[in-house]
């Protein structure tokens, strides 16, 4: 074993390169790409560099290099909105972006570190990498974007996440790689077929979830407008009523369409703060009668600003209203703002000042014969636990501002996000974006409609039926802590069976 692991060492040198390049495959992975097989070979190829290691410092640089080239291609997109305002914020690209890849690799170099620490085998590496997604997606109000388990998104092996979870699917993914690492090193027969059953177990599983019958679709329609104002303009006052007429002009639809019974704008779409908004408010409701609407504007309490989602009546009144809770660190808010005013860092999706403050947190909204909707604005999608409520809802709701994003990967990424959250909750979302991708998306992450991204229009199709609560949903993170005890346990196990028998 010891000569083959240095002919393979020989082979693949120089050592960071490898790792460096395994982060390069996994990222692939990602939308709008989404080339699992080459995205496994990433996370195998890590799993490797992990495993010929021979020091924990030495697999905590490697764990480092895999994430950050891995979330260097795959944020990328973070670039654009310091690209709103060139001049002022663009001496900023290299530092977010450097700053972020690298914070977010450390999570991977701990989990590397700790399982080369602890001698726990290739299943207990799969186990702290497991561990230290679900601690991204947590730590620091969390960012877990482009979690490795979101490669399976347009296979059968996503529908796994409404039983597990994406956080307990990235680290069977990582299960997956630490039995193909194994089989690689050990060319051992009997691993490589554990591997290929439980493959195609977890693909077999999710596609009898997608044979199964769909509940029917409502009797009531939604109507989604995409007025696609860029970011650069979206604020300019000349420009402002270019976009509101864009959007007044799609809420009613054409003759040919049926009638809606809910028409949604998207996050921020009305410029006006609510309190100077009722002639807008007044007038949208007007076209978009009989049907009541859901805009999305900026709110104002005291000397506190709400990004905000509200429901009009068919008169324009405000039946409801929901404030973003969970905001974006130094999009939304500015940590420390006496600070970094020092150096000139302001909130970016707040027009100005220091940014908005937090809602009270989830509420649903009343849509009548629709039913109970859950409203997600913007970054809220793309954490699970945000889709959790005292009662369920019928839908989800999700509005945003994906111009921010650019025109790549940003947008898809975000689309790709909102699957995996309908697949988890069981439940349709309808998703309207500024400038796309908004989207029809059925309870099993199936988009049924959408409006392309950079173009303007708008589409009414029936509300998906809902499909019954998700083991997920009823069991939250215990799935993926029973697999990371699992995976551990099994990899001590092996380190003990003595040298001749070592199973990681």
């Amino acid at each position: 074993m010891a000569l083959r692991l240095s002919r393979l060492r020989h082979v693949i040198t120089p050592p960071r390169a490898f790792a460096a390049g395994a982060g390069l495959l996994i990222a692939a992975g990602q939308a709008p790409l989404g080339f699992w097989p080459v995205a496994l070979i990433g996370l195998t190829m890590a799993a490797i560099s992990w495993r010929m290691a021979l020091t924990p410092k030495q697999a905590a640089l490697r764990g480092w290099l895999v994430g950050l080239a891995t979330f260097l291609i795959s944020l990328s997109w973070i670039v654009n909105p310091f690209l709103v305002e060139p001049w002022r914020h663009g001496w900023m690209i290299p530092f977010a972006l450097f700053f972020m890849a690298g914070g977010l690799a450390l999570f991977w170099a701990l989990a590397f570190f700790l399982a080369k620490r602890l001698k726990t085998g290739l299943p207990g590496l799969a186990a702290f990498w497991g561990l230290m997604e679900l601690a991204r997606g947590h730590v620091f109000t969390g960012f877990p974007w482009a979690m490795p388990g979101y490669i399976w998104l347009d296979t059968p092996i996503a529908q796994v996440s409404a039983f597990i979870g994406p956080y307990a699917l990235t680290a069977l993914s990582f299960a997956y790689a630490a039995l193909l690492a194994h089989v690689v090193l050990r060319r051992s027969r009997r691993v490589a077929a554990l591997a290929v059953v439980c493959f195609i177990a977890t693909w077999i599983g999710g596609a009898y979830r997608l044979s199964q019958p769909m509940p029917p679709d409502a009797a009531h329609n939604i109507r989604v407008v995409q007025p696609n104002a860029p970011q650069h303009l979206k604020w300019d006052p000349d420009y402002i009523p270019v976009f509101y007429n864009r959007a007044l002009d799609l809420t009613a639809p054409d003759a040919s369409e049926a009638p809606a019974d809910l028409v949604i704008w998207p996050e921020t779409s009305v410029a006006a703060p609510l309190y100077a908004a009722g002639p807008y408010l007044r007038e949208i409701a007007e076209v978009a009668a009989p049907a009541r609407a859901v805009v999305g504007l900026n709110r104002v309490d005291g000397m506190q600003g709400y990004n905000s989602a509200i429901h009009l009546d068919e008169a324009g009144q405000v039946i409801e209203s929901y404030d973003k809770h969970h905001l974006v660190p130094f999009g939304e808010y500015m940590p420390l703002p006496w600070l970094l005013e020092r150096i000139g860092l302001r909130a970016f999706t707040a027009q100005n000042g220091y940014g908005y403050s937090a809602g009270p947190g989830p509420e649903l909204f009343d849509t009548g014969a629709l039913g109970q909707a859950l409203p997600l604005i913007c970054y809220e999608a793309i954490f699970p636990r945000d889709l959790r409520t005292e009662a369920r809802p019928d839908w989800l709701l999700q509005m945003t501002n994906d111009a921010w994003f650019g025109k790549f990967s940003g947008p898809q990424q975000a689309l790709a996000q909102a699957r995996f959250r309908a697949i988890e909750a069981g439940l349709p979302m309808v998703r309207a974006a500024n400038t796309g991708v908004s989207a029809l998306i059925n309870a099993r992450g199936e988009v049924l409609a959408q409006i392309p991204l950079g173009s303007s229009g708008a589409f009414t199709a029936p509300l998906p039926g809902k499909l019954t609560e998700t083991p997920y949903m009823q069991l939250k993170e215990a799935p993926v802590w029973a697999l990371l005890i699992l995976l551990v346990i099994a990899g001590w196990a092996g380190t003990r069976r003595g040298p001749g028998r070592k199973t990681d």
